[in-house]
Order: structure tokens, then C-alpha cells, then sequence
């Protein structure tokens, strides 16, 4: 994957895990820009950031519980943990915010 597609691939992640968890009416407020999507659980201020590492074409998750860092592998988002980059995302709002949006996030190519 080229830079360019990188930085494509991550603007279209964040702008569908932003739209995601707006629908889901959790009370959440996020902020986007410069290459992160800082996600803050409004009842406790706890943050969870999205970010992207051009350098390696890999994108980062820093939540309570860690850091994680995703690559693509076979068309989807992998970290070391072996879960993919849905699967951290829901465990990490239940972690902070006691709630995953019910809908699924589908992110695969």
C-alpha cells in the first residue's frame, strides 16, 4: 500500500467509526483532525484516540487498557493481540464506557 492509499484508507476508517458511533446515540464527543479521531466518553472525560503512523501504514489505538497498533493483513486491520480493529474498538467503549454501539462496525475492504 502506497502513502497516498494509506492516508486514504485511515481518512475512510475514521470517518466511518465517527459515523458509527454517532448513530449509535452513545454519549460520546468526538474531534477529528490532523490524522486523529479523539473519541471522549462524556460522563468520565476518558478518551480513546485513533491515530495514523504514515511512517509504517499503521494505525494506533491508545485507550485505558493500552496501546495498539493495527496493520492490514488479508483485508483487515490486525494488532498483535490478534483482534481486528472492530473488535478492540467495542471492547475498549465497553472497557470506558460500559457500552458498544448494538450495530457493527464493518470495515473490510
Amino acid at each position: 500500500m502506497t502513502e497516498a492509499e494509506f492516508i486514504q484508507k485511515s481518512e475512510e476508517i475514521f470517518t466511518a467509526v465517527e459515523e458509527w458511533l454517532e448513530e449509535s446515540g452513545m454519549d460520546l464527543d468526538m474531534e477529528y483532525g490532523a490524522g486523529m479521531l479523539t473519541i471522549t466518553v462524556e460522563e468520565t472525560g476518558s478518551q480513546i484516540i485513533l491515530s495514523r503512523q504514515r511512517a509504517v501504514s499503521e494505525i494506533w489505538v491508545a485507550a485505558i487498557s493500552g496501546g495498539f497498533h493495527f496493520s492490514k493483513q488479508e483485508g483487515e486491520w490486525v494488532c498483535k493481540t490478534s483482534e481486528t480493529l472492530e473488535q478492540l474498538l467495542n471492547r475498549v467503549l465497553i472497557e470506558q464506557a460500559g457500552e458498544a454501539p448494538a450495530e457493527e462496525l464493518l470495515l473490510n475492504d
